[in-house]
């Protein structure tokens, strides 16, 4: 993505495509250096896999601040969102998920430290578009769900994805999920959150901590 597209949908639908968001061959990059990493480290990838309420089953995740490239990338993508939205930004998480061939992730509104989000497809085994569906109808108060499909009301736009692919939501008042089996055999993804520096949810930034004040060489 050379040129930063018109933010204004993103403010009225709350969603946002950015397609090529990131050379593929960056996106290709960014997981072979996780496969050699963990490999080094002799890490079971077996071993990372999580069970939650949105997952049909268990899927590998890994969080930012266990790997640091994941986390320098979340903050330096910080200046670009923060263009797209209009807004004055801090990184608040980010983590990275593998989905199997016929995955789905359940409709569902995201906790506070996910007030502006992007999600990123950093590859997929057989390069099929998988799609990221996002409520254009606005909630005030978000609230629990795990849903296998959209109420037609709540009149879902669906954004396929492939390699280097993103979409910027409003996480946090926006539902969204993907509904749609995998239809890949795996895919890689990434997903960043960030908060407003002045906004109702700015305990959020930095994982809840305190970035340093000072630095001196």
């Amino acid at each position: 993505m050379t040129t930063l597209p018109d933010p204004a949908p993103y403010r009225s639908q709350g969603y946002l495509p950015l397609p090529g968001l990131l050379p593929r061959e960056v996106a290709t990059g960014m997981l072979a250096r996780l496969k050699v990493d963990l490999g080094r480290q002799k890490v079971d990838f077996a071993r990372l896999a999580k069970d939650g309420p949105l997952l049909a089953r268990p899927a590998v995740e890994i969080y930012g601040y266990h790997y640091p490239m994941f986390a320098a990338f979340h903050w330096g993508l910080t200046g670009t969102v923060a263009a797209l939205t209009g807004e004055d930004l801090l990184p608040s998480y980010c983590y990275f998920r593998i989905y199997r061939a016929g995955d789905i992730c359940r409709v569902h509104g995201d906790r506070p430290a996910c007030e502006h989000s992007v999600s990123l497809m950093l590859g997929a085994a057989d390069d099929r578009p998988w799609p990221l569906e996002v409520a254009r109808r606005p909630i005030e108060t978000p609230y629990e769900r795990a849903d296998m499909a959209f109420a037609p009301e709540e009149d879902a736009g669906a954004m396929a994805m492939t390699t280097g692919d993103a979409v910027l939501y409003q996480g946090v008042h926006h539902h969204h999920g993907r509904t749609t089996p995998n239809p890949n055999r795996w895919s890689a993804h990434l997903f960043l959150h960030w908060v407003r520096r002045d906004g109702p949810f700015a305990g959020e930034a930095f994982d809840k901590q305190p970035p340093p004040a000072h630095v001196d060489f």
